[in-house]
């Protein structure tokens, strides 16, 4: 104050010209200037308080703590956990999850936005419609091992009757879709099968799933109908060796072409039934969209299991369960897809063992299955 009273008496003659250059009205008497020179410097002094407080607090670090509290917080309520139930076997959009759980989206947007946040779920885009579905553990992370108990724990509760009854609503609703979408495309799709689920639909869960199971540098690969050779590249960059095996000539060299292209020097490629021609025995057997081509898919289970290498995996990607019969004529399909359950039951009397296993729904109406099955490590001798 003491300072303004001296700048008020020093200026005195000047204020009505400073203000009146600035286009407000002079202040009268001393006191008024005072409080007029105040509030021009509150704004400065204000501004410099807060550069100094900003300049002493300390920068923010994250605490690995953070992310136990987002698992514990998405975990602590149970319409989260019944949602992480419903998606242990298939993904949903908003919309549908909103159905199945008779309530607004804006409150299921809500949940998911805090199970993503703690990393309990994942989303993949289809078009204009994202598909939540659940995220793996990643047990070398912060809170991994919680996030597999949670899971564990969650596939043990029990679903409602009308939760399971509006699930079945929903998966009859994509049927529906999938038969218009096809009454209106088939011409297009005669030419272009992949309309039904392409390996560009899926690839990315199937590398999760690949990428999570840690081979060493020096594993090997076998791609059981690797079509065009379009996954190929994945594998030669992940494993030591990568052999391929197709029964179609056709297809064998349009793969032999993009290895070429792509200088793959270490993918062989056969012309060989991988169900009844010798073949080595490899660390990890993809087949992608292959199994519903087999006349007996139980059979072929148990033949494929047998080139898994003790403690490798099969990899399996495959249509879920569905109706639309004309796939058999437009696409060559056998079988119209695959129970879950019955992969699995397929799976165990193979001698292999589930693992984890991705769901990804397509706008087409179909549903894609991810799977990983391993085969347990050679009993050690006494």
């Amino acid at each position: 104050m003491v300072a303004a009273n001296e700048l008020a008496a020093g200026t005195r003659r000047q204020r009505p010209a400073a203000a009146a250059a600035q286009g407000q009205s002079a202040p009268v008497g001393a006191r008024q200037y005072q409080n007029f020179l105040m509030q021009k410097l509150q704004p400065v002094a204000a501004a410099t308080r807060l550069r100094r407080l900003m300049s002493t607090q300390p920068a923010f670090r994250h605490d690995p703590s953070d992310e136990l509290a987002a698992l514990c917080k998405a975990g602590g309520d149970p319409l989260r956990l019944s949602v992480l139930r419903v998606l242990a076997s298939d993904s949903f959009g908003v919309l549908e999850l909103a159905q199945i759980f008779a309530m607004r989206q804006s409150g299921m947007s809500h949940h998911l936005k805090v199970l993503a946040q703690a990393g309990l779920v994942a989303t993949r885009r289809e078009g204009n419609a994202i598909f939540y579905r659940r995220a793996l553990a990643q047990s070398e992370q912060t809170g991994g091992a919680l996030h597999a108990a949670l899971l564990d724990e969650v596939d043990a509760l029990q679903l409602p009757g009308e939760v399971q009854a509006r699930i079945k609503e929903v998966q009859a609703q994509r049927s529906a879709a999938a038969r218009d979408f096809f009454a209106r495309t088939l011409e297009k799709f005669r030419a272009q099968q992949d309309l039904i689920a392409g390996l560009a639909q899926y690839r990315d869960s199937l590398l999760t799933l690949l990428d999570a199971l840690h081979f060493p540098a020096s594993a090997t690969a076998l791609e059981v109908g690797p079509g065009d050779g379009a996954f190929l590249p994945e594998l030669a960059r992940r494993f030591a060796r990568v052999s391929a095996l197709d029964s179609s000539p056709a297809m064998l060299e349009l793969a032999r072409q993009r290895c070429a292209a792509e200088g793959l020097a270490n993918v062989e490629l056969k012309l060989a039934d991988a169900l009844h021609d010798a073949e080595a025995a490899a660390d990890c057997v993809v087949l992608n969209m292959v199994l519903h081509h087999f006349a007996d898919p139980a059979a072929a289970m148990g033949q494929l299991a047998r080139l898994v290498n003790p403690g490798g995996s099969l990899l399996l990607t495959e249509l879920c369960s569905h109706h639309q019969s004309w796939a058999r004529e437009a696409c060559g399909d056998i079988w119209l897809g695959f129970d879950q359950d019955e992969l699995a039951r397929w799976a165990a009397e193979a001698g292999l063992v589930a693992g984890e296993s991705l769901y990804l729904g397509l706008r087409n109406g179909f549903q894609i299955q991810v799977r990983h099955f391993a085969r347990a490590e050679a009993a050690s001798r006494t």
